[in-house]
C-alpha cells in the first residue's frame, strides 16, 4: 500500500469510528412526544387481553403494555400514553396521517402492508393463527367440515382474504357473512346468523371469553388457516422513532431470557453478567445511539414487566383467556421469541 492509499484508509476508518460514536438524533417523532409529553397510541376499540378500556376508562392488554414500555422508556413514565382506539377500517389511516405515533393494536405483518402502506413493521409481540369459533352444538369438529355454511368475519382484515383462499384451496364453498365492525360480527355469530366465526385464535379466546354467555357452549375448532404475526407498526421516514419502538419490544424479550424481571431489577444491577449489564444500562450506554438516556430499557422493564411477565398477566394460562406460550414462548424453550441482542 502507498503512503497516498494509506492516508485515504485511515482516514475512512477514522470517519467510522467518529460516526459509530455520535449519538443518535432524536428524530421529529421523538421531539414531538417530548414536547407534548404524551405517547399517542393507536390500540383495538376493545379486544380482551390485548386492547380493552375498563368501565373506569383504564386500559390493560398486551398491546397495551407495549405502548406503556415505549412511554417510559422515552418520556420516563408509563403512564404518559394516548390511547386512541381504532377500527380495523381506520387504523392505518390513522397512523399515515400522524393522528398516532404507534399502532399497536393485533396487527399482522404481511408483504402488502410492509410495501404499501408507507408504514414500518417493527418487532412481533406475538404469533397468531387464523382459527374458528362454532356452536358446541354444531357438533363441528373440524373446519373441513364447513363446506357450503356460513362465517362471519370483519372486513378490512387479513382475516378476510384467509377464508376465502381457504375456501377456494380445499373446495369448500364457505359462504362469507361480512361486516364493517368486530362488534356486528361477534354479534351476529352469537344470534345464530353464522354457523361460525373466523379471526385470530387469540381474538377468539378474547370473545369467547368476554361474550359468550357460556364460553363452554363454543369450540375453538384445532386448525390454523394462516400465519399471523401481531406487533407494533410505525410510520415510514422516521428511522429513529422506528428503531426506538423496535428495541423496546426487543428489550423486553432479552430481559425474560437473560431472567431480568420487574421484581428483581435493582437486584440485578449488580450481575456481573455482561447481557444483563447491557440490558441494565451499567456498563454501557446504549441509550445514546437510540437517542435516549442509558436506563431507558430498565425503566420499561420497571414499568411492565418482561415480555413474558407481559404475556402471563394478560393472555396467559393464569389469565382469564387462558391461553399457552406456544410459539410465543423463548426460542430456547421452543418458542420463537427471539430478541436481537442488545449490544
Amino acid at each position: 500500500m502507498n503512503k497516498s492509499s494509506f492516508r485515504i484508509a485511515a482516514a475512512c476508518l477514522a470517519s467510522l469510528a467518529a460516526f459509530a460514536a455520535v449519538p443518535a438524533h432524536a428524530g421529529k417523532t421523538l421531539d414531538g412526544i417530548k414536547s407534548r409529553g404524551q405517547v399517542v397510541c393507536g390500540v383495538n376499540t376493545g379486544l380482551a387481553g390485548f386492547s380493552a378500556a375498563d368501565s373506569n376508562g383504564k386500559w390493560s392488554g398486551l398491546d397495551v403494555d407495549i405502548c406503556r414500555a415505549v412511554a417510559a422508556a422515552v418520556l420516563g413514565d408509563g403512564e404518559k400514553v394516548k390511547y386512541v382506539p381504532l377500527n380495523a377500517q381506520q387504523r392505518f389511516t390513522a397512523l399515515q396521517s400522524g393522528e398516532v405515533d404507534v399502532l399497536s393494536r393485533n396487527t399482522t405483518f404481511s408483504l402488502t402492508r410492509d410495501a404499501s402502506l408507507g408504514l414500518h413493521q417493527t418487532a412481533v409481540t406475538y404469533y397468531d393463527g387464523q382459527g374458528f369459533m362454532v356452536p358446541t352444538k354444531s357438533k363441528i369438529k373440524s373446519a373441513k367440515q364447513l363446506k357450503g355454511q356460513t362465517v362471519c368475519v370483519q372486513s378490512g382484515t387479513t382475516t378476510e382474504k384467509n377464508l376465502t383462499d381457504y375456501s377456494k384451496a380445499h373446495n369448500l364453498g364457505i359462504k362469507p357473512v361480512v361486516f364493517e365492525k368486530v362488534e356486528a360480527a361477534t354479534g351476529a355469530y352469537f344470534a345464530g346468523r353464522c354457523i361460525a366465526y373466523t379471526t385470530d385464535a387469540s381474538g377468539l379466546a378474547s370473545v369467547r371469553n368476554k361474550e359468550a354467555k357460556d364460553p363452554a357452549e363454543h369450540l375453538i375448532l384445532p386448525e390454523l388457516i394462516s400465519k399471523e404475526p401481531l406487533g407494533p407498526m410505525v410510520r415510514r421516514g422516521d428511522d429513529e422513532w422506528f428503531a426506538i419502538v423496535k428495541w423496546v419490544v426487543y428489550g423486553l424479550i432479552e430481559a425474560e431470557e437473560y431472567g431480568v424481571t420487574q421484581a428483581n431489577l435493582q437486584q440485578m444491577k449488580s450481575s456481573t453478567d455482561p447481557v444483563v449489564q447491557r440490558i441494565l444500562g451499567t456498563t454501557e450506554d446504549t441509550g445514546k445511539l437510540l437517542g435516549l438516556d442509558r436506563d431507558w430499557l430498565a425503566r420499561a422493564i420497571k414499568t411492565t414487566g418482561n415480555y413474558g411477565e407481559i404475556f402471563e398477566r394478560n393472555v396467559g394460562p393464569k389469565s382469564a383467556l387462558a391461553l399457552p406460550r406456544g410459539l410465543n414462548n423463548q426460542w430456547n424453550k421452543d418458542g420463537l421469541m427471539y430478541a436481537f441482542p442488545i449490544r
